[in-house]
């Protein structure tokens, strides 16, 4: 996808460095938000603005090439407020499985408490 001087997009922080913030747009585009680019105050630490992984939106302020682009967050409003899907997937045995175990855990912890008691 080609994006245009003034867009505001979507991307995933991939990258965060001393000077700025790198941003994936899509499969073919990506981007550097300037630690200039970040905030109109001094920025101390770029990862109190991002973490990598994080989607955010950015604004499209210069076009590079090779689908290369010039980042900025400064002026918008940058978070993107619902969470990122989990890696855990789930399943239809659903609690079940915690179900099953549940005994053993309780006579496990039973046996450990009976065993402190009698060291003191």
């Amino acid at each position: 996808m080609h994006y245009q001087k003034g867009d505001i997009v979507a991307g995933t922080v991939t990258g965060i460095t001393d000077y700025g913030l790198f941003v994936q747009l899509d499969e073919d585009a990506s981007g550097l938000v300037h630690i200039s680019e970040v905030s109109p105050y001094y920025v101390r630490n770029l990862e109190s603005f991002a973490q990598v992984g994080e989607v955010i939106r950015v604004k499209i302020i210069e076009v590079l090439k090779n689908n290369k682009y010039c980042l900025s967050i400064k002026d918008i409003d940058y978070r993107i407020l619902f969470m990122r899907k989990s890696k855990i997937k789930e399943t239809k045995l659903g609690f079940s499985t915690l179900a099953l175990s549940l005994n053993q855990w309780i006579k496990k912890a039973s046996f450990q408490e009976n065993k402190n008691e009698k060291k003191h």
